[in-house]
């Protein structure tokens, strides 16, 4: 068995983070997509960067609602995964960390565990949440007892605390509000006031991500956005890709229409705030939650309440939705509103919140204990489905 690195699959919903311990992690989309301008070829993973015209993309997801439930589109990223055209492993010599939902149904993880020792040889396995990966990356370069883990990606967003590194289950909320309903939920507003993008899922996924902020102060923005001409510093335009001298869209200033040189734009205002702020306000889409700050706070008291100084002093955020400018300093302002004047709050904001949990991965493979926490191959062979569940919980 290699001592030198392990492998690390972190399965997101929506990208699969995937490398050597002893090497940088590459950022696969977790899907297969099917492209109108190329109907015959599917693009698995990462070959979508060859696909010419990415609009109407159709995307196979291997997970619904968080949970991954698609077992045939799964295994064919992972082949591609695993292949020479992407990031190659042998698993008889190289031990696996791969992640799981929270809260993962028995059957699921009993069919990974399966397909791993049985169709891909794996010789050592460890399945764990990511959460669990974030919060031991976190407590390493910490080195304190308590965290809270908020993990806000494709499918949801889930607040976990942690009381000497073990999570405190009965405090874990799940707000069903991920990447996946705010891209939706822009698709539909842009499709009612403008344009029919409700096929553009690719596009408009992209306008999200380069044109969307949060919002410090709602309603203020919501006046500037309100204004005319150059006092509203919100409105811009987003240039949409033609797929021939461009590639990706961009957001630019608005400019008069005779300079306009015949490029197909979406004219954004609001909407650059109003949703990001369904992470903070679910609500404002019938999902009857709290949003992100209050759900912490809620997360935090539901917790001994000797711990509540160290929690709210060790909160940290990670997933796709992190990525957001303004995202974390108004989770701060709404939670330092929320808690109580003598206590620090202190919200940390990784440089690489896409890669956290992956990272953490890499510190877990260099614990001593490290193939205590693992499955082998032998083990499953002898015992069978009852070792499949959760073994390890840090």
């Amino acid at each position: 068995m290699s001592e030198t690195s392990c492998y690390i699959l972190d399965n997101g919903a929506y990208t699969a983070k995937v490398g050597f311990s002893n090497s940088k992690s590459r950022i696969i989309p977790n899907c297969i997509m099917k492209a109108k301008s190329e109907r015959r070829r599917p693009f698995i993973g990462s070959q979508l960067d060859e696909c010419r015209d990415a609009s109407g993309l159709f995307y196979i997801l291997p997970f619904q609602k968080g949970f991954l439930v698609n077992w045939d589109t799964q295994k064919t990223v992972w082949d591609f995964i695993f292949s020479k055209e992407c990031c190659p492993v042998n698993f008889n010599d190289t031990p696996l960390i791969i992640t799981e939902p929270l809260f993962n149904f028995a059957s699921i993880q009993e069919a990974m565990t399966e397909i791993f020792f049985e169709e891909y040889e794996c010789q050592s396995l460890l399945r764990i949440n990511a959460t669990d990966l974030a919060e031991y990356n976190y407590r390493r370069t910490h080195k304190n007892d308590c965290t809270v883990v908020v993990d806000s990606g494709y499918s949801f967003t889930y607040i976990v605390p942690y009381i000497n590194g073990k999570k405190y289950k009965d405090a874990i909320i799940r707000i069903d509000v991920g990447g996946k309903v705010l891209t939706n939920h822009l698709k539909e507003i842009l499709s009612y006031r403008q344009l029919n993008v409700m096929d553009e899922t690719y596009v408009i996924n992209q306008v999200k991500e380069d044109s969307c902020f949060v919002s410090k102060d709602f309603f203020a923005d919501m006046e500037i956005a309100k204004k005319k001409g150059p006092e509203n510093a919100i409105v811009k335009d987003y240039v949409l890709p033609d797929y021939t001298s461009l590639r990706r869209g961009y957001l630019r200033d608005i400019v008069p229409p005779e300079e306009d040189l015949e490029q197909q734009t979406l004219r954004l205002n609001n909407e650059r705030f109003s949703i990001p702020e369904l992470l903070f306000h679910p609500s404002d889409v019938g999902i009857q939650q709290m949003g992100i700050p209050e759900a912490i706070m809620h997360s935090i008291n539901s917790c001994p309440e000797e711990h509540t100084e160290n929690l709210l002093a060790n909160i940290v955020l990670y997933g796709g939705n992190t990525l957001f400018p303004g995202f974390r300093d108004r989770v701060y302002n709404d939670v330092r509103s929320l808690a109580l004047d003598h206590f620090d709050v202190n919200i940390e904001l990784p440089d690489n919140p896409i890669t956290y949990a992956w990272e953490g991965g890499k510190y877990i493979f260099r614990d001593p204990e490290f193939y205590s926490f693992c499955m082998t191959k032998e083990e499953y062979e002898e015992e069978g489905k009852p070792l499949a569940f959760e073994r390890f919980d840090i």
